[in-house]
């Protein structure tokens, strides 16, 4: 049987609609076509073996039809359908096929040009510059040349494709929770918060090498270290002076520096040598064995307040570029000659936390305030009163008595004990998410799940037990990520940690495609109890899953040990009076001051997460708060394929740059010790 001629050619596109010479292009016959993951060489997961079908007559029109479980959209003019398993749709030439939506773009190319016109017919007139005669918004126009598609056909083929319509497909709910057919479309597009209520909630660090889209509302350092800085405390694990200067300019011209840090003895003598004169280095004391200063977070003060900033990133470039990382800040102002002078629960845990890290204190003149001597007691001239989140910090040591409740998981337990949450959280289930596994024991495992199922329903019933998943990227995820196996160096957990049989029962798919975040490994530290897309509370920290750093209750539990200083915030269904105070904006509106109250079911807010109800996805005063959580809620198990990463296996199948495992990491941009 002779056989069937070739029609066209399906051709790679890239993120910004042109020729990706790194995929091949799929040649298209007359009749069936299969397109899957092995007939692409693309690894994703998401893509079926058979994830379409192309039934292609003799003129070039094609039947496409999806055969595997997730959606294909079609672009065609200006209309962007998504369609789902067994629907079809009628493709022409110049057609643009997303195999999942926002990803794995392919133009459909037929063989002899002119029949590519109707895809240009389509099209309203639009002039050079992009812009449609008589309106004002610019449209993407993006050319692929047919030069470099085929030596057959030199027209050159205009695309235009409107990439932010609406989804027109109807939103099926349950309670207040999308459907699995809204969750997989671009949702952090919409996340959009008024710079008011921007403490109300966290943003994702912006990632090098990712569609526009998914940067919505992210920041990069030069975005929170801004403005009229007199005093930096700057606290983290791992440093980078020669990268953190050059990214942050404005460091340079602060009057004064302290850097607080976990960095070993090289590095320590690398930065002495290079960092200005005004800055102070620091490495807080650590009394038991194996614990590292692992915080991160940064105190900016200015002449109106100070800044306080907590996230998740080290100091270095691959943190703050190609990382999925979460970051939350919030402005106070200094008292005034009237304030109160007793504290709230915010100022007294930063205060006790502050006094643990033992800095060596400094003087400054502060214009218009005076000269202070910059020790912890000194952040306590600022007002907390609006604070939107509570601190949850470790400190290592053992801690009994009134220090029990202090400090790690038991600070946790302390806090969500004393809040009601909502009855639909009876026994939720709960995700834990990291980047560091410990090495773990069912007993510990059963005593901090213990921790995270605390809190009670309106009637005073405890919420009960909760079912955790652990998010953790597998060998697939890493091998084919923005980095490739580099990012496995940044997810240190050993093989014997990783290999626990009792662990296997817990895993669940790092899965991201609402943020974009699929290829962005996360660095990320998130713990939460959700129910659909409605989340009880979360937890944003610097604390990966260890008793390192949670502590672990010995003694009959009256004694807690930790290792590590952590710190995170955890955002509770409150009630909420943001006074939109800025250190850095030009006018601020008047502050109101209001106590937040986690017992007081009126007036209350709701945290959801990006796939709830998508068209509401801002802070308003509606009481409804969105968090830009990375992974898709509810996580997806392991399947038996699954591989969960460990940083100190051998693999020998090529990552995305043709590299194997393990093999050196450059983390610092230059380093002389």
């Amino acid at each position: 049987m002779a056989a069937q001629p070739q029609i066209g050619r399906l051709v790679p596109l890239n993120e910004r609609l042109e020729e990706d010479a790194s995929i091949p292009q799929i040649p298209i016959f007359q009749g069936v076509n299969f397109i899957g993951r092995d007939s692409i060489s693309l690894s994703d997961k998401r893509l079926s073996r058979k994830h379409l079908t192309l039934n292609v007559s003799s003129d070039g029109s094609a039947s496409l039809i999806v055969e595997g479980t997730n959606p294909v959209v079609v672009n065609s003019g200006n209309s962007r359908k998504k369609l789902y398993s067994r629907e079809n749709e009628t493709v022409i030439g110049g057609d643009i096929i997303e195999l999942i939506p926002g990803h794995h773009f392919f133009m459909y190319v037929m063989l002899g040009g002119d029949k590519n016109a109707s895809f240009l017919d389509t099209h309203k007139r639009v002039s050079d510059d992009g812009i449609e005669p008589g309106k004002g918004e610019a449209k993407r126009l993006r050319v692929v040349s047919e030069d470099k598609v085929s030596s057959r056909n030199p027209k050159t083929v205009e695309v235009e494709i409107k990439r932010r319509v609406e989804e027109s497909n109807v939103v099926t709910k349950s309670g207040n929770s999308l459907s699995k057919r809204d969750t997989d479309g671009e949702a952090i597009r919409h996340f959009q918060v008024p710079k008011d209520k921007l403490p109300l909630t966290f943003r994702l660090l912006r990632v090098q090498g990712l569609p526009q889209w998914a940067n919505t509302s992210c920041v990069s350092i030069g975005d929170v270290i801004e403005g009229d800085i007199h005093v930096a405390i700057l606290s983290n694990y791992m440093v980078d002076i020669d990268w953190l200067i050059p990214a942050c300019p404005t460091l340079a011209k602060i009057p004064q520096v302290l850097v607080i840090h976990g960095e070993g003895d090289g590095i320590v003598d690398h930065m002495k040598r290079k960092k200005p004169a005004n800055w102070i280095l620091h490495k807080p004391p650590l009394p038991i064995s194996f614990g590292t200063h692992h915080s991160k977070a940064m105190l900016l003060v200015y002449p109106r307040g100070v800044r306080i900033i907590v996230h998740t990133a080290n100091l270095i470039f691959v943190d703050w570029n190609n990382k999925s990382q979460g970051l939350w800040m919030q402005d106070f102002p200094w008292k005034g000659q009237n304030s109160p002078s007793k504290g709230c629960a915010f100022e007294n845990d930063l205060i006790d936390y502050l006094s643990a890290l033992k800095w060596p204190q400094f003087s400054v003149n502060l214009p218009t305030h005076g000269r202070f001597n910059i020790n912890p007691s000194f952040f306590k001239n600022f007002d907390y009163t609006n604070a939107e989140v509570r601190l949850i910090a470790s400190v290592p040591g053992y801690h009994n008595g009134t220090s029990l409740k202090k400090w790690g998981h038991m600070k946790l337990r302390t806090v969500l004990q004393e809040c009601t949450f909502d009855k639909e959280f009876r026994k939720s289930p709960l995700v834990y998410q990291f980047s560091s596994l410990g090495s773990l024991d069912e007993k510990w495992m059963a005593e901090f799940a213990s921790t995270m199922s605390s809190g009670s329903s309106e009637d005073k019933t405890p919420l009960g037990p909760g079912e955790p998943l652990i998010i953790w990227p597998t060998v697939e995820d890493v091998r084919c990520s923005l980095e490739g196996y580099a990012a496995g160096n940044a997810i240190p957990s050993p093989l014997k940690n990783v290999e626990k049989t009792f662990l296997r029962k817990y895993w669940a798919k790092w899965k991201a495609s609402h943020t974009g975040r699929c290829r962005a490994m996360p660095h990320i530290k998130t713990f939460t109890r959700y129910n659909g897309q409605k989340l009880a509370w979360f937890l944003l920290t610097s604390a990966n899953l260890s008793k390192a750093a949670w502590g672990a209750l010995q003694k009959n539990n009256s004694q807690l040990m930790i290792r590590s200083y952590e710190l995170g915030v955890l955002f509770l269904p409150s009630k909420r009076c943001s006074s939109g105070f800025s250190c850095t904006a030009n006018d601020y509106p008047p502050e109101d001051k209001c106590e937040s109250s986690e017992s007081s079911r009126e007036g209350r807010t709701e945290l959801v997460t990006l796939n709830w109800e998508r068209s509401s996805n801002t802070v308003s005063s509606s009481g409804v708060i969105t968090l830009p959580v990375p992974y898709e809620l509810p996580p997806q198990p392991y399947s038996s394929e699954d591989i969960p990463w460990s940083w100190d296996r051998r693999y020998n199948k090529k990552d995305v740059y043709g590299l194997v495992w393990p093999r050196h990491v450059q983390l610092y941009a230059s380093q002389d010790s």
